[in-house]
């Protein structure tokens, strides 16, 4: 059973934590933790949050109209004769639904599925613990350097601070199966994660996307793949994607 390295177990913890994983590579994680107390500390910080939020997190009673609707649906239907064209309404509502979403996924270009969730987990688990930077320095020649011999792309760096982004460091994380490298950047007092990965894709425009409370921006270009990932208001993160947008 080959160890795993410590961005890839970071990367699967929370599948490890919701019992997504393979029993094979549950047990590599399992025995990566019992040996490495960073990352073991990593997990009990994200173990103690899900806690967290699921006994303080609101809960809202349904609606009385759900339980209206609930009995409707769940009524026996009424015994009258039905047009020969009714029959055809269920799966033809299907088709239309099932058309519907193919149009809308591939008219969000640039996203690998997953990815978006992804960062933003990643970009949360940053933030809970001591591990927002590998190499901590806002000089390009020491950040950029860092990430040689660790990933298998030259990903850009640049330093932004005149223009009010300092860059913070840099680290290595996982997203997509695959080692990324993530540039932290500083506004006022928000923190902004880029993650910037490989991919064989052709450019696409940056693309602003809201997920689970957070603002993300993503794009493509000569062959990498970007993705911005703050609390920051839209129209900041904009302004830094396209700073980096613009680097050669």
């Amino acid at each position: 059973m080959t160890d795993l390295d410590h961005a890839t177990c970071i990367g699967l913890l929370d599948a490890y934590l919701d019992q997504e994983l393979a029993p094979a590579q549950r047990a590599r994680v399992q025995a990566h933790l019992a040996g490495c107390p960073g990352c073991a500390q990593r997990f009990s910080e994200l173990t103690r949050w899900v806690a967290s939020v699921k006994t303080a997190a609101p809960r809202f009673p349904a609606p009385a109209s759900l339980a209206t609707l609930m009995h409707a649906l769940h009524a026996p239907p009424a015994k009258r004769p039905r047009a020969a064209w009714f029959h055809w309404l269920a799966p033809l509502g299907s088709a239309l639904a099932l058309a519907l979403a193919l149009v809308l996924y591939l008219n969000v270009p640039g996203t690998a599925p997953g990815l978006v969730d992804e960062a933003v987990s990643s970009h949360v688990r940053s933030l809970m613990g001591q591990h927002l930077n590998d190499v901590v320095s806002s000089d390009r020649h020491t950040v950029k350097p860092w990430f040689t011999g660790k990933l298998d792309f030259s990903p850009p760096v640049t330093d932004f601070g005149a223009a009010g982004f300092p860059l913070l460091g840099g680290r290595l994380d996982y997203l997509q199966h695959q080692t990324a490298a993530a540039l932290t950047y500083g506004h006022g007092q928000h923190l902004i994660n880029v993650f910037i990965l490989p991919t064989a894709a052709t450019d696409t425009p940056r693309q602003s996307l809201q997920s689970r409370g957070y603002n993300l921006v993503t794009w493509r270009q000569g062959h990498m793949q970007f993705v911005a990932v703050s609390d920051v208001d839209h129209s900041e993160l904009e302004r830094l994607a396209q700073l980096l947008n613009q680097q050669p």
